[in-house]
């Protein structure tokens, strides 16, 4: 598998950083590392993807999921750091403009 996922949480604030490729064999080790943080209250998490060189539509599930999970307890998520491709795909799928999102080469939406 070539994914690493790293996470810290602190005072109700998830910091993290996904590096490597997300697609249906990495998926299921970024949706675990996620979900053991998604049943908290006001959970405000801010996930960087600027070492992400692949996603597919599994990726883009779990950041669904994740999504879906904090926002139905009062949290936030914020994906960061994505590159033009990345920031592509969330776009073409309409997931840009109901998720807080990043790029790396111009300001958030």
């Amino acid at each position: 598998m070539n994914i690493q996922v790293e996470l810290h949480e602190e005072s109700g604030n998830l910091t993290g950083a996904v590096r490597g490729e997300i697609d249906a064999h990495t998926a299921p080790v970024l949706r675990e590392r996620l979900e053991a943080h998604q049943n908290q209250n006001g959970l405000n998490a801010v996930i960087d993807l600027s070492g992400v060189n692949y996603m597919d539509s599994t990726g883009l599930g779990v950041f669904v999921a994740f999504f879906k999970a904090l926002n139905a307890k009062d949290g936030h998520v914020k994906l960061v750091g994505l590159s033009a491709r990345l920031k592509r795909l969330f776009d073409i799928t309409g997931l840009g403009d109901i998720m807080d999102i990043e790029s790396e080469n111009k300001g958030g939406k």
